[in-house]
């Protein structure tokens, strides 16, 4: 079986040693490079199936990178989980409207740093061949008919509650911002502040009941959808 490839972007070398070992070890072939620039050359050169990406790096930063990545067409799919240090809440909003996947902030564990990888390189697999029935705890989501049941009975949804559900619960521990829910919730091109998608988001987990709990809160974020 062909190994998953990682790629790690970091000026720190002790991380960069500590992730490579670890990541080795459950099976990953990993590459390791200091600078931006160095990692956009390996990022298309060998295409990796996820980057792990520091944002304070010298010269190009973290979200330089992120954004060229995601606006290349060969590139734009490769999940990217940003390293921040704490208080940078700014450039995780901005990180993840550039198109990033996930954050993780330093200093971090390494079991849940692996656990995140393992998510989203699960996430890359599911959208290849995308589910039509989402099965979680007493919550069933038939995607294809616009239907949800919670323990067998039938849950009333508007088109628009059925919409943030079915993105949050297919991307399962993915930080979603507002701006970017806005986006897949509401295809209609018409006026809404990001404040609407709370809105949405408290009705939905009334309808929800003992399920709401499924839907996370990031504060200052966004919402996520437990793993």
């Amino acid at each position: 079986m062909t190994k998953k490839k990682i790629l790690v972007v970091d000026d720190e070398r002790d991380i960069l040693e500590l992730l490579k070992y670890n990541l080795e070890k459950e099976g990953y072939q990993v590459f390791k490079v200091t600078t931006g620039e160095e990692a956009i050359e390996v990022v298309k050169r060998e295409l990796p199936d996820l980057i792990i990406l520091d944002l304070m790096l010298p010269a190009m930063d973290g979200l330089e990178v992120c954004k060229i990545l995601k606006q290349d067409m060969r590139t734009g799919s490769i999940p990217i989980i940003m390293l921040t240090a704490k208080g940078e809440e700014s450039d995780i909003i901005v990180g993840l409207k550039l198109g990033a996947d996930d954050y993780i902030t330093k200093p971090f564990s390494i079991k849940v740093l692996i656990a995140r990888v393992k998510t989203a390189l699960r996430i890359i697999e599911d959208k290849k061949s995308p589910k039509e029935i989402i099965q979680i705890e007493n919550l069933t989501i038939d995607i294809p008919k616009h239907k949800v049941m919670l323990k067998g009975k039938p849950l009333e949804l508007t088109a628009t509650e059925f919409n943030l559900l079915k993105c949050l619960a297919s991307n399962p521990g993915r930080v979603f911002t507002r701006d970017q829910l806005l986006s897949r919730a509401w295809k209609e091109e018409t006026f809404i502040i990001d404040r609407t998608v709370d809105v949405h988001i408290r009705r939905l987990r009334k309808k929800l009941k003992a399920a709401a709990g499924l839907i996370d809160t990031v504060r200052g974020i966004g919402y996520k959808f437990k793993e």
